[in-house]
């Protein structure tokens, strides 16, 4: 969806009301988790939870494949053979290692996992057993799956303490040539740009270049995405899904 979709139809069905409500009530119950995590980490509650509702509705969907029998199926088919082979024998693995039984290891067509929705590669390099219960549990235990998630991250060049990126209003005739992840500037060089919060206020002084996000091109809405905004799409390599995830983890969080 996120190759097939319009922005405006992307943001409609992964920020709705429904999925904003159900994040809220799972980031009360597990706030102190979150912080554990974040101390661990150095990943904050709100991109956590916007990968977490995005990638399996906060555990409420994770797929009803079994992991194997998708992956070899994957495997044999051909078409992207060399990728899935490997995953068919990390999958095996993981069930060797005793982290999951094989009836409960259950995924996606495609053979992603749990409620992360990891790759088995992604699973050992990044998955964690947060609690110390011996298995690193992705499907049921909630403080493997966040501390997975905030691991993921963390390795993937996350900076504690920094925004993935915000919603701005850009100045009128501003050039849409300027925009896209590869023309990054300074936050001071955009100010002088005319680049304002969506509030109209000035942009904070704040470290490192950032890109301007046209989602829906020229005329549409504009985001300042920072340096976490690469950090999430190592987890989907795409524009509409990393500021989804930001925009969910906001408002969860707010």
């Amino acid at each position: 969806p996120e190759f097939t979709m319009t922005w405006d139809r992307y943001r409609a069905t992964r920020l709705s009301d429904q999925r904003v409500a159900q994040g809220r009530s799972h980031w009360q119950q597990n706030r102190s988790l979150l912080e554990r995590v974040q101390a661990a980490y150095g990943v904050g509650p709100g991109v956590i939870m916007g990968i977490w509702g995005l990638e399996s509705n906060y555990g409420g969907y994770t797929g009803g494949f079994n992991v194997v029998e998708a992956l070899a199926t994957l495997a044999w088919d051909g078409r992207r053979a060399s990728f899935f082979r490997p995953e068919l024998i990390t999958s095996l693995k993981i069930l060797n290692a005793g982290d999951i039984a094989f009836p409960r290891m259950l995924g996606s067509y495609a053979g992603a996992m749990g409620q992360p929705q990891f790759m088995p590669t992604s699973f050992l390099r990044y998955a964690v057993d947060f609690e110390g219960s011996g298995r690193r549990d992705i499907w049921d235990n909630t403080a493997d799956v966040l501390a997975s998630i905030a691991n993921y991250l963390a390795k993937s060049g996350w900076r504690p303490g920094e925004p993935w990126g915000e919603r701005v209003v850009l100045p009128d005739g501003f050039d849409p040539n300027q925009a896209g992840r590869e023309n990054r500037r300074s936050v001071a060089e955009w100010s002088r740009l005319g680049v304002r919060r969506a509030d109209g206020m000035a942009l904070p002084a704040r470290p490192g270049a950032a890109a301007v996000i046209l989602p829906d091109g020229a005329g549409g809405e504009a985001f300042l995405a920072y340096g976490n905004f690469s950090a999430i799409r190592r987890y989907n390599p795409s524009d509409f899904y990393a500021l989804a995830v930001g925009m969910l983890g906001d408002l969860v969080t707010a």
